[in-house]
């Protein structure tokens, strides 16, 4: 995983955007606005450097993702996350991008976290609560959950947007079937060695793959194998 800045300079969410600008990584106004919308810093354990581009420990053996991934999944989801519109974040963690996700879709759409993790699923709601998107939760169009996500979220499907933040062996059958026609997934897959790809669902229900670039993330597991580590 490539780390496009570091130490303490960063020290402003808006500098962070400004940054993964400047890389190239944001290329995008609308993913821009939402990251610094969404300060970063409300979504980190206390204690921790929230603005630097590398992955936190949230506890119970999760992560939280670098910016600079945050910022390309938004990217690649960019087009299937317009207002109106669906999103599942599966291993939502903090809920860091389902807030994101919240403000993209907005009121009149729906955004899903489903995390396996109890308290994970109880401080991300709290997060999101001091967040610019509190009113989105509050009215009912985002919501966290607990469940396993491999399964989803059949509640709230088919989604346009499906965001998996842990590494699975396969694409979990149930992912593919609760995505829209037209909809995209983005999905770390590998277990030693692992692509983000990016699964398009064709009108006739068929899937197309692609491999947007090397990574490296937690394993998508049960919660009982994640907490022994």
């Amino acid at each position: 995983m490539e780390q496009y800045w570091s130490g303490n300079a960063v020290n402003q969410n808006k500098g962070m955007v400004e940054n993964l600008q400047r890389s190239g990584i944001i290329q995008s106004r609308k993913v821009a606005e939402v990251m610094e919308t969404i300060d970063r810093g409300l979504f980190v354990p206390n204690g921790t450097p929230p603005y630097v581009d590398s992955p936190m420990v949230i506890g119970y053996n999760a992560t939280i993702s670098a910016p600079h991934m945050h910022a390309t999944c938004l990217q690649l989801l960019e087009e299937n996350l317009q207002p109106g519109m669906h999103a599942l974040d599966v291993g939502s963690g903090t809920g860091y991008l389902t807030a994101c996700f919240a403000m993209m879709v907005g009121p009149q759409g729906r955004a899903v976290g489903v995390e396996h993790i109890p308290e994970l699923v109880s401080s991300s709601i709290e997060n999101i609560q001091k967040s610019a998107a509190a009113s989105l939760l509050k009215d009912g169009s985002l919501s966290v959950h607990s469940g396993d996500g491999r399964q989803g979220w059949p509640e709230f499907a088919p989604y346009d947007a499906i965001h998996v933040g842990a590494a699975a062996k396969e694409i979990p059958q149930p992912l593919i079937d609760q995505l829209k026609p037209g909809g995209r997934m983005v999905i770390p897959v590998g277990v030693l060695f692992q692509d983000l790809q990016v699964v398009d669902k064709n009108s006739d229900g068929s899937v197309s793959i692609r491999t947007e670039t090397s990574v490296r993330y937690v394993p998508l597991t049960s919660k009982e194998a994640q907490l022994q580590g």
